[in-house]
C-alpha cells in the first residue's frame, strides 16, 4: 500500500485483550512518552508510525483495536487488508495469553497469510503469571517478542523454526 509521498505503507493490526498495552505501545513510540493511565479504546484508532530504516522510511499505519468483549462484532472489519499484525498479551494476566489463540484465528479467517508477531508486554511488573518457558503458542507459527512499555525495552525476542 502505497501513498502520494513515497514512503512504503503498511496495514498493521494490533489486536489483544484490553487492558494489554496496545495503546501504550503505539503511544510509546510516537511521543517517546509511557501512558500510566488506562483508557480503553473504543472502536479503533488508526495511528501512522514512521521508521527509518537503512533503505529509508516505512510508515505502519497501526490499526489499535478495541479489546473489549462487546465490539468483537467490529474486528474483522478492521482486520480487512492487513499486512501485518502484532498480537498482545498482558504477561501478570494469564488470561489475555489464554485468548492469544482466538485472536490469531480471528486474524488469520480474514487476513490469511500476513506475518503476525506475538508480543508479551509488562515484563518489568513483578507479579508476572505467564511464564516464558510456558509460552507456546508461537513456536512454528509466528515471531514472539517480550517488552516493557515503562522502561521502553526489549526483554526477549525469538523467531519461530518453522
Amino acid at each position: 500500500m502505497a501513498t502520494g509521498d513515497d514512503i512504503p505503507t503498511f496495514k498493521l493490526v494490533l489486536v489483544g485483550d484490553g487492558g494489554t498495552g496496545k495503546t501504550t505501545f503505539v503511544k510509546r513510540h510516537l511521543t517517546g512518552e509511557f501512558e500510566k493511565k488506562y483508557v480503553a479504546t473504543l472502536g479503533v484508532e488508526v495511528h501512522p508510525l514512521i521508521f527509518h530504516t537503512n533503505r529509508g522510511q516505512i510508515r505502519f499505519n497501526v490499526w489499535d483495536t478495541a479489546g473489549q468483549e462487546k465490539f468483537g462484532g467490529l474486528r474483522d472489519g478492521y482486520y480487512i487488508q492487513g499486512q501485518c499484525a502484532i498480537i498482545m498479551f498482558d504477561v501478570t494476566a494469564r488470561v489475555t495469553y489464554k485468548n492469544v489463540p482466538n485472536w490469531h484465528r480471528d486474524l488469520v479467517r480474514v487476513c490469511e497469510n500476513i506475518p503476525i508477531v506475538l508480543c508479551g508486554n509488562k515484563v518489568d511488573v513483578k507479579d508476572r503469571k505467564v511464564k516464558a518457558k510456558t509460552i507456546t503458542f508461537h513456536r512454528k507459527r509466528i515471531f514472539s517478542i517480550m517488552i516493557s512499555q515503562r522502561r521502553a525495552i526489549i526483554i526477549s525476542k525469538n523467531l519461530s523454526s518453522g
